[in-house]
């Protein structure tokens, strides 16, 4: 089995780069993706009426919904760096402990950060739950995901299937948690509080999001495991 990391890009609404099927290959793949209009990403579990339809409708979002766990995201053009990681069953860097699977990853995240005289850190440890972590997904820590001074820059949810698993990464250029709040379908008093909590748990990277794509292409073509 090769280890050499396949590239490919997408650009394209978020409803169609979440529908896009896991790749059909036995090699690690990179998907680099790029949406072309702002969008309120949701987790594959949460309910519809997270968001609050004629707020997005105003605010010009649509509404998408991820294959993954996690919370809600938002995504613009040119706001984040979005990567599909996709490791092949029976890959060295495959695990069948899905509480470890992320184990590598966050180091190649946080290399990639470093490269560029970020002080990244990555969580090795469970899951960080917060009052609103299972609403937005960067108000909560999970394993493998990236902290720059305790906040969170980069989050990763993962989907497993027979033929491997994918990694969901998001990395920030900067963190607006009121512009999320202001869709989601919340009471004021509730809106009110997150949006006085939750500026102070995730930032951006710091860096261009163009030299953190190729940093991280870098880093991952060195993970030789």
């Amino acid at each position: 089995m090769t280890r050499a990391w396949r590239v490919e890009r997408a650009t394209a609404p978020a409803a169609e780069l979440v529908a896009r099927p896991a790749p059909r290959t036995a090699r690690r793949t990179l998907s680099l993706l790029a949406v072309t209009a702002p969008a309120v990403v949701l987790g594959s579990t949460q309910p519809d009426d997270v968001v609050d339809r004629a707020r997005t409708d105003s605010a010009g979002l649509a509404v998408a919904r991820r294959r993954s766990g996690g919370g809600a995201v938002l995504v613009r053009p040119g706001e984040l760096l979005w990567a599909d990681v996709f490791v092949p069953a029976g890959d060295p860097l495959w695990t069948d402990d899905v509480g470890r699977a992320f184990r590598w990853l966050g180091p190649v995240w946080t290399s990639s950060l470093r490269a560029l005289g970020v002080d990244a850190r990555w969580h090795d440890g469970p899951l960080r739950e917060t009052r609103w972590s299972r609403l937005v997904c960067f108000a909560g820590v999970g394993p493998g995901e990236v902290l720059v001074g305790g906040r969170k820059v980069v989050g990763i949810s993962q989907r497993r299937t027979r033929a491997g698993a994918r990694f969901h990464c998001a990395a920030l250029r900067a963190w607006d948690a009121r512009a999320l709040l202001a869709v989601l379908a919340l009471p004021d008093d509730e809106r009110e509080a997150a949006a006085a909590e939750l500026p102070s748990v995730a930032t951006g990277v710091g860096v261009e999001l163009e030299q953190l794509e190729a940093a991280l292409s870098r880093e991952l073509a060195a993970a030789t495991v």
